[in-house]
């Protein structure tokens, strides 16, 4: 697959026309989802329909926002400000980024092998993201998904908020974790196609 970097603002109108209808990274953990007693995980499922409707609709699913939300995008240019003054870097900023059948929408390009996701934590989960160290399992499968799908090497994460120790870390790719997202996507992508096919077919 060709490794294809659209130029637009995120959030625009020309970004929610490049992802319709196609799975994401933020949205790799719904793919990612276990079974539960043998059904099919509701976030996975739903997911799936948004994306159906998305196809036949031509019209982007509504999404889903909160203060915390709208807050974090705030913020998103004083985190890569100071990513830049750490780093001695220029960041760079991408709308969104389609691979075949899949796509992201990481929150800057570092160099030719590097992205940067920038996450805005409350601070009492700063506290717990600065005392563990780690990258937090719930944006595990956005980070990968954005190596894969990029097609880079490696991703800063840093979490920040504002009066508090900022946290980076370098994730580098995890091929095995990888192999079985890209597994597991196409097996929702081919699941998809198969619904997809049936609605048309009844219609």
């Amino acid at each position: 697959m060709t490794v294809e970097i659209i130029d637009c603002e995120q959030g625009s109108d020309a970004w929610v026309k490049a992802r319709l209808g196609i799975p994401t990274a933020s949205e790799f953990a719904k793919i990612l989802a276990s079974p539960q007693d043998g059904e099919t995980p509701k976030t996975r499922r739903t997911y799936m329909y948004k994306l159906i409707g998305e196809i036949l609709t031509g019209e982007q699913a509504d999404g889903f926002s909160n203060n915390h939300m709208e807050r974090g995008r705030q913020m998103e240019d004083e985190a890569a400000n100071w990513y830049a003054f750490a780093e001695n870097v220029e960041p760079i900023r991408v709308g969104f980024i389609r691979n075949g059948n899949k796509g992201a929408s990481p929150d800057r390009l570092i160099g030719d092998n590097g992205l940067l996701e920038l996450k805005t934590k409350l601070p009492h989960i700063q506290v717990e993201v600065l005392l563990t160290g780690k990258l937090p399992s719930s944006h595990k499968a956005q980070v990968q998904g954005e190596l894969w799908v990029a097609e880079r090497e490696w991703c800063d994460f840093v979490s920040y908020w504002p009066k508090m120790p900022p946290f980076k870390l370098r994730v580098y790719r995890d091929e095995t974790y990888i192999a079985h997202l890209a597994k597991m996507v196409d097996i929702f992508c081919n699941e998809l196609e198969t619904v997809l096919a049936a609605i048309r077919e009844a219609a």
